[in-house]
């Protein structure tokens, strides 16, 4: 009778791929403080969750339109919506994006070594950089707004729809493979290049033509002018994740933080230019 053979090792089994839920909770339960129940936390939700993080931009975007457009309707004028507008966001996110942008501020400014500006980002205070970036960012915000505001609660509401998809639509790119981490843990470390490449630029394009598609409801030149808010926006976003990554050395929760803020004010400043 022959000796059976010794059983083979024991090979754990790997989680079962995220669904459309999972990726859902995972982007509002980690980029919104809207009351959603985090299910998973692990790669694969990860991926599904960045995917599907315009979604929650669009969603704050819409509170933010609704804020600013009660407002007007009850008689504010248009500074007042305008500085509501620019709130929301904030309320809908603890500050974490603006927290996340002065950081970054301060670390980049700090003229230090990678690991030296990271712990100043991890530092609780906010340094000169940090707050003059705050201070400038919330200002232009506001001031687009108003202009906006001005011109029609549509214009206003449309402009608080792109800056919120936006802002979260690069954070999707900056989850890209190729991007690496700058720490072991934290929010970057859980997200760094988990999207596909190709799955970013899919959800590039799809977003921005969404955007022009809600930008026609104010003229042709306004399909277009959305479309290239969105555009601009990715692009400074994408110019400031490239420097941070060859400062810090890859990405932080900070830097997402600062990438939203950056994709969301660049993409206002064009909407109230021309």
């Amino acid at each position: 009778m022959s000796t059976p053979p010794p059983p083979s090792p024991s090979v754990p089994s790997s989680p079962p791929a995220a669904s459309l839920l999972d990726g859902l909770r995972f982007a509002f339960g980690t980029l919104t403080v809207l009351p959603v129940r985090l299910t998973r936390w692990d790669r694969s939700a990860a991926r599904t969750g960045m995917l599907c993080a315009p979604l929650a931009g669009a969603v704050v975007g819409l509170c933010a339109a609704a804020l600013g457009g009660l407002l007007l309707l009850l008689g504010a004028g248009p500074l007042l919506a305008a500085v509501a507008s620019a709130a929301v966001p904030a309320l809908l996110t603890r500050g974490l994006h603006l927290d996340g942008l002065a950081d970054t501020a301060d670390g980049l400014g700090s003229a230090k070594s990678a690991a030296t500006a990271l712990d100043i980002m991890k530092q609780s205070d906010i340094g000169p950089f940090g707050v003059i970036t705050l201070l400038l960012t919330l200002l232009a915000q506001v001031a687009v707004y108003a202009q906006l505001y001005a011109d029609g609660w549509a214009h206003g509401a449309l402009a608080a729809l792109v800056a919120g998809v936006a802002a979260r639509l690069a954070l999707t790119l900056a989850s890209r493979e190729g991007v690496p981490a700058a720490r072991p843990e934290g929010l970057g470390a859980a997200v760094a290049g988990v999207v596909p490449v190709r799955g970013a630029v899919v959800a590039a394009l799809a977003v921005t033509l969404l955007c022009a598609a809600a930008g026609l409801a104010l003229g042709p030149f306004a399909m277009l002018h959305h479309a290239v808010a969105v555009a601009a926006g990715l692009g400074a976003a994408q110019l400031l994740l490239g420097h941070c990554v060859r400062r810090f050395g890859g990405v932080t929760g900070d830097v997402f933080g600062a990438l939203a803020e950056a994709a969301a004010t660049t993409a206002l400043v064009v909407l109230a230019l021309g």
